[in-house]
């Protein structure tokens, strides 16, 4: 009997064994197979770069802005001519923009300098820059130049998904807001040593004009820009027997936006965002940017900082509007070709710095005057 119990005991403990290898033995297998799929995982995405591999300009070396892995490096680099299909520049259009980069904030620190715009007594504005810590990058949020393209792409920066942000309500603004705080002067400059600054400037009337089409014309009914529209109309526009002229629209005219907007500078009143000038909404002077992207090649420009920052992953180089009256050199010319001299010397004043600073001009917009306009 005791050989037989210790028998049994023995079998007992064999079949114990068998039944817990064989339901641990999946696991055991899945935790195997997920440990190297991680690693495969982790692997694809490491990158091991020669010398040859990066751009080098100026002296100083690029890496591809692109993930490469083995099975994909022949047709990542397969973008001699213009972009590749991902949309990224080729090495000779990348250098060729960091050329016309590097002359943007050289003619930008000339014209500071000249203008004693970045000297001690001029102070810094930092209230509407965006400090991304995740991809290392800081935008200054220029109204009605490309902002709302950028303050989407910041957003998906935030980590808010594209299907969220393409569904909701909420103003892009507000959420922006939610996760990057308003920055101090200090928080910028210490964030400029290991991030990519840029901001996005076009010419400040063509900028007015989007403004205007924008934020006056298209205006939501009894919005902040609706009653301002309705001061203006109040204020500005002849009246007939104490009435507006009937063959009028409701909302201003540019002309009498442009007299409101005169006004309101030549009085010292704060101007509103969306036309702000550059200088006094960035202080561009007293910030060290790398990227200087212009409306007028904003395509490329874009794909370049894109690049550079290694943001492909993340943004597209998209343009995104309110789609409310998209804005065209047609109207645009119809528009200040409603306007009289002294408006333009009044709007060359207020925006005197912007044109300095990037190069911009008003020779095109004195040639729509008729002689014989007055104001």
């Amino acid at each position: 009997m005791g050989r037989r119990n210790l028998s049994m005991m023995r079998l007992g403990r064999c079949i114990a064994f068998l039944a817990a290898a064989a339901f641990l033995l999946p696991f055991t297998i899945l935790l195997m197979v997920a440990d190297q799929q991680y690693n495969l995982t982790y692997n694809s995405k490491r990158v091991f770069y020669q010398e040859s591999d990066f751009y080098k300009i100026n002296g100083t070396y690029y890496a591809p802005a692109f993930t490469i892995t083995t099975p994909t490096l022949l047709k990542q680099y397969m973008y001699e001519n213009g972009t590749n299909d991902d949309g990224l520049l080729s090495r000779e259009r990348f250098i060729e923009v960091n050329q016309r980069m590097e002359a943007r904030k050289e003619y930008l620190r000339s014209q500071c300098s000249k203008l004693g715009l970045d000297d001690s007594s001029h102070k810094a504005y930092a209230w509407e820059y965006l400090i991304n810590r995740q991809y290392h990058v800081i935008w200054c949020n220029i109204f009605k130049a490309a902002s709302t393209s950028w303050m989407y792409n910041f957003n998906l920066m935030a980590n808010y998904t594209a299907a969220f942000l393409d569904k909701t309500k909420d103003v892009p603004l507000e959420l922006a807001r939610k996760k990057y705080a308003r920055p101090t002067v200090e928080m910028i400059k210490k964030a400029q040593l290991d991030s990519i600054s840029f901001l996005i400037v076009r010419h400040p009337l063509e900028r007015l004009a989007s403004a205007y089409n924008d934020k006056i014309v298209h205006a939501w009914p009894m919005s902040f820009h609706d009653k301002m529209g309705s001061r203006i109309v109040k204020k500005y526009r002849k009246q007939v027997n104490g009435r507006p002229s009937p063959p009028d629209p409701k909302y201003p005219l540019f002309e009498e936006f442009v007299k409101y907007v005169l006004d309101e500078a030549k009085s010292k009143k704060p101007l509103d965002m969306h036309w702000t000038p550059y200088n006094e909404f960035c202080t561009p002077c007293k910030f060290n940017f790398d990227v200087i992207l212009k409306f007028e090649t904003l395509d490329e420009d874009q794909r370049y900082l894109i690049q550079l920052a290694h943001l492909q992953d993340v943004v597209k180089p998209e343009w995104k509007n309110s789609g409310k009256g998209k804005d065209t050199m047609h109207n645009i010319n119809h528009l200040y070709a409603r306007l009289s001299g002294p408006q333009l010397d009044g709007l060359f004043d207020l925006y005197r710095y912007d044109f300095t600073l990037f190069n911009y001009t008003m020779d095109s917009y004195y040639e729509l005057l008729t002689s014989g306009e007055t104001e």
